[in-house]
């Protein structure tokens, strides 16, 4: 079975890209996007991690992965892997600026052929970027469903 096909997107946010990089690694905004608690240590090796409470209240993570590569507010890799999961995958943020505008380029690739986050990543990802976008943008965001 081959790889999947990386996951690709563009979006582009009317800011500079030092908030932009911010909107991506503060916990606040975060909290905002995924109502989750975030923790990132932002160096090669350093961990990210997505957490909060299951249903009866105990402490999961939801995502978690190590920092490849950080260079603010230019790019940022790690990689991902959905709590319980023993599937890595990659992810990198590319932030170009613009005239009036930052460029955001998302791939998110080295899927394990069989990894049952492939969908969930295709699925969470454009809506990730618009709550994302939204919050940066107005100040304010929207459910995710």
């Amino acid at each position: 079975m081959p790889e999947p096909a990386p996951l690709q997107y563009v979006f582009y946010f009317a800011a500079s890209p030092e908030k932009v990089w911010q909107g991506f690694v503060s916990p606040e905004s975060n909290r905002a996007i995924f109502g989750a608690d975030f923790t990132a240590d932002l160096k090669p090796g350093g961990a990210l991690t997505w957490s909060g409470s299951d249903p009866k209240g105990n402490r999961v993570t939801y995502v978690g992965g190590q920092v490849i590569q950080a260079d603010p507010p230019k790019i940022l890799q790690y990689t991902f892997q959905t709590g319980g999961s023993s599937h890595a995958s990659r992810v990198t943020i590319q932030l170009t600026p613009e005239t009036e505008a930052t460029k955001v380029s998302v791939t998110h690739d080295n899927f394990s052929p069989d990894d049952p986050g492939y969908a969930q990543s295709a699925d969470g990802w454009p809506r990730i970027l618009s709550r994302l976008k939204t919050l940066i943008e107005t100040g304010k965001t929207f459910k995710p469903h």
